[in-house]
């Protein structure tokens, strides 16, 4: 796995051999960053990546010019390869690390806001329609944020009625999803 564009471009991502982690390939990456530039300007923005596994998708946002991601990562082996992928890349300085669930993260009252909020639980996880409920009710997207979430194809019909909206693009057996 690799950072696709940006300061980082080309550099290696590592990820635990887990069946906790589910790392977005690099096409969907590409196409998920792609479908982003038509959103939003990297450039100086504060990211919340949620499910966080690896970085990967946060990193890509910080190699491609945001300024602050927030990791939301809560299993202590998955956490400890995150950060190294942080180091190896001498980032520590823009990122950190929340080492709680994603839906204690997004029950909170004294947060931060964001610019981009990133969603790739595993597949059938499904606390991630009650934490997209928290985040909204919480008001932790900025007023011109993107949130974009990651999903099977499988959980499409549940997805469907809880995010109250169709996928906005299909890659592979993923359905990736925008809220601006």
């Amino acid at each position: 796995m690799r950072i696709i564009a940006g300061e980082f471009r080309g550099r290696t991502i590592k990820f635990p051999k887990s069946k906790l982690v589910r790392p977005t390939t690099d096409k969907n990456k590409e196409a998920i960053f792609n479908i982003l530039n038509n959103f939003i300007n990297f450039n100086g923005i504060k990211t919340c990546d949620i499910y966080a596994g690896s970085g990967s998708l946060g990193l890509e946002a910080l190699s491609r010019g945001a300024e602050e991601i927030h990791f939301v990562e809560k299993n202590f082996h998955v956490q400890k390869m995150l950060r190294e992928n942080i180091r190896s890349l001498n980032s520590e300085d823009h990122c950190r690390v929340l080492n709680m669930t994603a839906l204690k993260f997004s029950s909170l009252n004294e947060r931060d806001t964001y610019d981009l909020i990133l969603l790739d639980p595993p597949f059938f996880k499904d606390d991630v329609h009650q934490v997209v409920e928290n985040l909204f009710k919480n008001n932790f997207l900025n007023k011109d944020g993107i949130m974009l979430i990651e999903r099977s194809i499988q959980t499409k019909e549940k997805d469907v009625e809880n995010f109250g909206r169709e996928p906005l693009k299909r890659l592979g057996d993923s359905l990736i999803y925008i809220f601006d």
